[in-house]
């Protein structure tokens, strides 16, 4: 049987399987190509260890310096920290402890032992300690190099490692100079002449105790420097030793004050709110609270307890060098103006030639303030265009430039007054409403007054002009802002349809734009709304040709001859709110009891057709005329006027009655309250008191006035008036301009913040031209249009863009 051939057994070296059978010559050329392929290997293998080892001995070697260096250094900072720890101190020069006697008596108590202090906080362990307070978490933050230390450490000699580090703290104090032995003329570190005087100062310092210390310091002259100065940071004027700080009745007062608006919100009024500052105002006149002797005095001797407390408040904050210098909604002071003499700017919502109370009473005031030449007047009235001008000016009268309108407006003024009134007229764009009858201002009528002129603003019907106003606050543009209220709009607007809804609406929007808009606001007579910040007094007057007339039949009737040869008369725009609904009522009511008795009616309007209508329905004695100018001669020779509105504010048709010496049967209502000082006036309160006052005029001759009534219905005594309660008499004599006690730059002032917020809601919802139109605005009013700068020469609307100012 044949044996199997076995294959020879083969073994194995490093990988690579050798046969111990002879190779073949392919298995030999393949053992050689393995043998250089590894010999290769192995060649780069030794020489990347090589080198890598050279690099390892390298990195040891700087290792073990930089370490050596560290822990040497280490050392010499330990030892230059416990010689001049406490070198930082200066040293201060001695004096006697009895300078400060008592006051640092706690500081021996407290002193510490600095030696101790320079001993513990000098060891070595303190940054042991210093690490150990730090924590664990926190001490975790540095690189751990312990591992890397260990692995360089391990592969070198430990007596080459202590060999080496002896050389190199040798070299360390080499460069230091400190080694032992060395003598005390090298210069070393330890010997530096700065490092001996720090450390002499230190000991010198360590023999001071602190009570020596302390009064030295107190004593030196760097203390006496910063006491001057601190003493120079405060220093008492002359104004703040005058003025005494508030007291008690004077803060409560302030108190209600600035509390009005909420009181008036819950039911108190602000007639209320008065009486109880004039109250306290009496408290402290009556010495219930500590006062100076001449500032009681004063304040017995003056009546307007609201400004005085403005003013005092003001005077003390400004003593004690406080300067407000506004709120969020305040617009700071308007750049001075150059010349030095004041500007006013009176704007109004009418103009000649449409003779209404609006157009007629500031041209007066313009040209009688404008007299006193102390101050520039600029009277701001609306131009219509010609379409409109058609609609609102009678007999057909148009203006085809504002000039030939303003030589109109002159001439007219100057026939009545008598001297040539020196003032500029200005106008801004207005539209006119039929359905109001009103003009309506177009864009933003501020912006028609220059900036050097935005001094003093004067606004005939506040109201009026800022319902749908939408532009520059008047308030912050100008210095000082006075409304004067003319017309009763509320009463005009219960006539109407859902009146009481309008009436309620139109309440609260007057109070609105008065209280943004207006410094001060005068009305004219009780008959208006109470308005914030508003006074009643009359300030206009009569136009000089009135009072001419009445001397003229004075003369007359002193004479002997009839000076009135009429009996009665109404004068008056005929529509039903003038008056003609009441005097047809009362013509009617008591028709039997007036008998004979005949009224002529001079007028001309919208609702003639329709009230000629009803009188001649109820055969009433009433004979209508064509309406007249009323000092036209034809109307001199009538003895009686006759006027039922209960609708005006101040009726200027009656004030020119009285002027010429007439009797006036007038309601008694609060329009008529300026008049019943003069006994011509008779006031009726019954329809049956009406009838015997009108037979008692008709029956008696009117009583000549005296040159005290016949002043008190000028236009000199009613710009006296209006000087003194609108506060310019107080602003224009003021050398500083009325700057220098302003409230609102003295005081920050809760109704200025108020106020402030009214204004800016307002320009926000004026904006909208959708609510404009259901509020009831004109359309295309909140900007002029192409016409009106076509007339005026303005810049296109598209190119001006109103900023609010705040």
């Amino acid at each position: 049987m044949a044996k199997e051939s076995q294959s020879p057994p083969s073994t194995t070296t490093t990988g690579i399987t050798f046969s111990s059978s002879p190779p073949s010559s392919s298995s030999l050329s393949m053992m050689l190509s393995s043998t250089n392929a590894f010999s290769l290997l192995s060649k780069g293998w030794r020489e990347v260890r090589d080198s890598a080892d050279a690099d390892l001995q390298l990195m040891r070697k700087r290792a073990n310096s930089v370490k050596n260096l560290a822990s040497t250094f280490d050392r010499e900072i330990e030892n230059f920290l416990n010689n001049s720890a406490m070198s930082a101190f200066p040293v201060v020069s001695s004096s006697s402890p009895s300078a400060f006697g008592n006051e640092i008596g706690i500081m021996k108590k407290l002193e510490p032992k600095i030696s101790e202090f320079r001993r513990v906080y000098s060891a070595p362990e303190i940054s042991r300690k210093v690490m150990e307070r730090w924590g664990p978490a926190k001490a975790k933050l540095g690189m751990d190099l312990s591992a890397i230390k260990k692995a360089i450490v391990s592969e070198m000699d430990l007596d080459d490692l202590e060999m080496r580090r002896r050389r190199d703290s040798d070299r360390f104090r080499e460069f230091y100079a400190e080694r032992e032995g060395e003598g005390e003329g090298e210069a070393g570190f330890g010997d530096w002449k700065p490092i001996r005087s720090l450390k002499s100062r230190f000991k010198e310092f360590e023999k001071r105790s602190s009570l020596e210390i302390l009064s030295g310091f107190k004593n030196s002259e760097l203390v006496e420097k910063l006491k001057t100065s601190f003493q120079s940071l405060y220093k008492e004027t002359d104004e703040a030793k005058d003025v005494p700080p508030l007291d008690v009745p004077e803060l409560l007062a302030s108190l209600v004050r600035q509390s009005e608006p909420f009181l008036d919100q819950i039911g108190v009024r602000k007639d209320l709110c008065d009486r109880v500052v004039e109250n306290l105002y009496k408290c402290k006149s009556q010495n219930l609270w500590r006062l100076p002797s001449a500032q009681t005095s004063d304040l017995v001797e003056n009546d307007n307890h609201v400004d005085d407390l403005d003013m005092r408040i003001a005077s003390v904050l400004q003593s004690t060098g406080h300067h407000y210098d506004g709120g969020f909604w305040t617009d700071f002071l308007k750049p001075e103006t150059p010349e030095s003499k004041r500007h006013v700017a009176i704007v109004t919502t009418a103009s000649l030639p449409w003779m209404t109370g609006t157009a007629v009473n500031p041209l007066f005031r313009a040209a009688y303030l404008a007299k006193s030449a102390k101050q520039s007047v600029t009277l701001v009235v609306p131009w219509l265009c010609e379409s409109d001008q058609e609609l609102v000016y009678p007999n057909n009268l148009t203006f085809s430039s504002p000039e030939e309108q303003e030589s109109y407006i002159r001439n007219w003024l100057e026939e009545r007054i008598g001297f040539k009134a020196d003032f500029k007229i200005s106008f801004y764009p207005g539209k006119f409403s039929k359905e109001r009858r009103s003009i309506f201002p177009a864009g933003d009528t501020s912006q028609f007054i220059p900036s050097k002129d935005a001094d003093i603003a004067i606004l005939e019907e506040p109201e009026h002009l800022n319902w749908y106003h939408h532009g520059k606050r008047w308030t912050d543009k100008f210095n000082h802002v006075v409304g004067i209220v003319h017309t009763n709009y509320l009463e005009y607007i219960k006539r109407e349809k859902h009146g009481a809804l309008q009436a309620f609406f139109v309440n609260h929007v007057n109070n609105w734009v008065a209280r943004a808009y207006c410094d001060k606001v005068l009305r004219l007579s009780g008959a208006t709304q109470d308005l914030p910040k508003s006074v009643i007094c009359n300030v206009h007057g009569v136009n000089p040709k009135f009072l001419m007339i009445g001397e003229k039949i004075a003369e007359e009737r002193s004479r002997g001859e009839q000076a009135f040869s009429k009996g009665a008369y109404f004068l008056g725009k005929m529509v039903w709110a003038k008056g003609y609904r009441e005097l047809i009522d009362l013509m009617a009511k008591h028709k039997s009891d007036l008998g004979s008795f005949n009224l002529d009616v001079y007028g001309n309007g919208e609702d003639a057709v329709e009230v000629q209508r009803a009188a001649q329905k109820l055969d009433l004695n009433l004979n209508f005329l064509k309406g007249r100018d009323h000092a036209d001669d034809a109307l001199h020779k009538y003895k009686v006027f006759i006027n039922p509105s209960i609708s005006d504010v101040l009726c200027t048709a009656t004030a020119e009655a009285l002027a010429m010496g007439k009797f006036v049967v007038c309601a008694d209502h609060p329009s008529n309250e300026f008049f019943r000082s003069f006994p011509n006036c008779l006031t009726y309160k019954t329809s049956e008191d009406f009838v015997n006052k009108v037979k008692e005029a008709m029956s008696k001759e009117p009583l000549p006035l005296t040159p005290e009534q016949m002043y008190n219905l000028s236009w000199e005594a009613a710009t006296q008036r209006f000087m003194e309660y609108s506060d310019l008499d107080k602003i224009l004599n003021d050398e500083n301009g009325g700057k220098r006690m302003r409230k609102s730059r003295s005081v920050p002032s809760f109704n200025e913040v108020i106020d402030g917020g009214l204004a800016f809601t307002h320009y926000v919802l004026t904006g909208n031209d959708f609510l404009r139109l259901c509020s009831g605005a004109t359309p295309k009013t909140k900007d002029y249009d192409k016409q009106h700068c076509k007339d005026l020469n303005l810049v296109p609307p598209q190119a001006h863009k109103p900023v609010f100012g705040w």
